[in-house]
């Protein structure tokens, strides 16, 4: 078959996403439009063709200029291909090899969403249609490195993550949720939260959720103008939902004030001596009720009149591709968390994907380390309350061609991201400040 360098972007966008087994939007050409102007990648969209000029195989490859000419390529959750057709994978690999060696490329990598094992949401596992561990030893025998089964996120994409089944009833997906979300998204829509499909104009202030959500949850987030031109950019061919939860703080006063007024009519009901065993429990529960409705008015009045009436609590970004959908983003007020206004928002945009024809959706991300000291557990519990299966990826692997500049690679970048990371977050508590 023959290599091409730069597939045509309506042949290369129409083969990703309608691809049975690997399509996905990090895959996208919009992906390595995005990643070439915010993340200083070079795009390089790739594949195999047959005589008939039929493509087989694509990978996006995102090359990044190191010093001294070198560089380096990775396949964001590629290549898109069919892994168990071993022909087929080594072609590709050792085409795609020459093409990162004409560029001084020191290593290739490549992360797959290859399902390695699979629960369902009560923690039975699931038998997968093939087996893993075919294309763990086909990428091996063709030079790939394993990074190692990771158990947080330290790789480039997350090994784990949480994915609800879209092929099934919206019933049967919401049974699946928990109790205590199922109350959760109840007590949002008590408070009348509003969920709505956000516009360019309301990036700035989801940037602002991203850098609260960023201070409390210790992760670094991105500056205004990447979420910017991730909008603009992502929705020229397909599609990015930014959904906005906002709660009317006036409104919630209101409701509360008017079941205070009923709770107090119902002690005043209750000041007789000599009450009965059960109405003295039923005047402790109300009490009880009273003082909590109290806390709640003052805790809404002060949100109203620190920020305004109408106040935006979150905003979350869902990337949808071809049948496929992601939740990329979520960013949180640290206000009227009680409210849960985050389980209302994720409700909603379940509800809108289930409704416009959305068979896969991953919520991107969660930890394989569940022991109780894991700071990231408190993520895990709220995503997998949603009773999406657990999967875990094969991870990362490099092919590596150049192995002594690799072996630099590998030691000193670690202590630069490091700093860049450091540097970032000081960036962004100046810019809150």
């Amino acid at each position: 078959m023959e290599f091409i360098e730069n597939v045509e972007k309506n042949k290369y966008e129409k083969f990703v996403k309608n691809h049975k087994l690997k399509s996905h939007f990090l895959q996208s050409y919009a992906w390595g439009e995005f990643s070439k102007k915010c993340k200083n990648f070079t795009p390089h969209y790739v594949g195999l063709i047959d005589e008939k000029k039929n493509l087989h195989a694509t990978a996006l490859l995102l090359e990044k200029k190191l010093p001294l000419g070198y560089s380096y390529f990775y396949s964001p959750r590629g290549f898109v291909i069919d892994f168990y057709d071993k022909g087929l994978l080594k072609e590709f690999t050792n085409k795609i090899k020459s093409f990162a060696k004409k560029r001084k490329a020191i290593f290739i990598k490549i992360d797959p969403d290859i399902i390695w094992r699979k629960e369902n949401n009560v923690g039975e596992e699931i038998q997968l249609e093939k087996d893993p561990k075919i294309v763990f030893e086909s990428l091996k025998e063709l030079g790939f490195k394993h990074l190692g089964f990771t158990k947080n996120f330290e790789t480039m994409q997350p090994r784990y993550t949480f994915r609800i089944d879209m092929n099934k009833s919206f019933e049967e997906i919401e049974n699946n949720f928990s109790k205590t979300t199922k109350q959760r998204i109840n007590k949002g829509e008590q408070l009348k939260t509003k969920v709505r499909l956000g516009t360019l104009e309301d990036v700035k202030e989801f940037s602002h959720l991203m850098d609260l959500t960023e201070n409390r949850k210790d992760f670094v987030s991105h500056e205004y103008d990447y979420y910017k031109n991730l909008f603009e950019i992502y929705n020229k061919d397909n599609k990015m939902d930014l959904f906005i939860g906002s709660i009317n703080t006036e409104e919630v006063i209101n409701m509360y004030k008017d079941e205070l007024k009923e709770v107090e009519k119902k002690l005043i009901s209750l000041q007789e001596e000599n009450l009965s065993k059960s109405n003295k429990t039923r005047k402790n529960e109300l009490e009880k009720r009273k003082e909590k409705l109290l806390e709640y008015i003052k805790e809404y009045q002060e949100a109203r009149d620190k920020y305004q009436k109408e106040i935006i609590l979150n905003g979350h970004v869902i990337m949808e591709y071809g049948d496929k959908a992601w939740v990329l983003y979520a960013g949180n007020h640290n206000i009227l968390m009680d409210s849960y206004s985050n389980y209302k928002v994720y409700y909603e945009h379940i509800k809108y994907c289930y409704q416009h024809g959305i068979k896969m959706y991953d919520q991107f991300g969660t930890i394989g380390d569940l022991s109780k000291d894991n700071p990231r557990l408190g993520l895990h519990e709220f995503k997998k309350k949603f009773g999406g299966d657990y999967v875990e990826f094969i991870g990362e692997f490099d092919l590596v061609t150049k192995k002594f500049m690799y072996l630099i690679f590998t030691k000193l970048i670690p202590l630069y991201r490091k700093k860049i990371r450091k540097k970032a977050q000081k960036k962004i508590k100046k810019n809150n400040e």
